[in-house]
């Protein structure tokens, strides 16, 4: 999943939130030492919901319709295509408008500066200049994120030209996320809960 699943996946905890959404940007298995107990649960819980979607059979559906063109890039192309189902269709998820949604986090996780890697103090400001959480949600913004994905990767991805393979197979996509994504949120419920029980 991309940075907004992983936000919404945080609930209401902000230390949760911003160590999930730093997730990539942390190396080592010792979090701990690194930071405070909530933020590397955060962190740990990134991992998690990485490691679920990789082995969940569903988001397998979709990452086989890709795999031939776009091979070990097909699992981050999907990552964004979910987000984009989760950022339009984000009123069948969450109660606050999307709007308000991303102004919040992005406020919060400013405010967390002293602990930001530097990779997201790089990343940040084009994210809210541009507001990817909520222009995940239209056509234009999935091609701007692929394409800046694709500018930045080390070999040719082709990562900018997938908007055609979402265009061609959209109602396919749209079904395995909803099909994914409350199987995901149960998880990372119960992972929550369970790790708060060690803090």
């Amino acid at each position: 999943m991309n940075f907004l699943a992983h936000i919404y996946l945080s609930g209401d905890n902000a230390n949760v939130m911003v160590g999930n959404f730093i997730g990539d940007f942390v190396k080592g298995r010792n979090v701990l030492e690194q930071f405070d107990k909530e933020i590397a649960l955060g962190i740990s819980l990134h991992r998690a919901i990485d490691d679920y979607t990789d082995h969940h059979p569903v988001v397998h559906e979709s990452k086989v319709r890709l795999r031939p063109k776009y091979r070990h890039y097909a699992p981050v192309i999907v990552d964004v295509f979910y987000d984009h189902f989760l950022s339009k269709y984000w009123s069948a998820y969450h109660d606050q408008p999307l709007g308000e949604f991303s102004v919040k986090a992005y406020k919060t996780i400013q405010q967390y500066s002293d602990i930001l890697p530097a990779g997201v103090k790089q990343l940040l400001p084009y994210m809210i200049r541009g507001n990817w959480l909520l222009n995940y949600g239209t056509m234009d913004g999935i091609k701007q994120t692929l394409t800046g994905m694709s500018r930045r990767s080390r070999h040719d991805s082709k990562m900018d030209e997938s908007l055609v393979e979402l265009t061609a197979h959209y109602d396919a996509f749209k079904t395995e996320f909803e099909r994914f994504f409350p199987d995901l949120s149960r998880h990372c419920s119960e992972f929550i809960t369970e790790a708060e029980k060690n803090l």
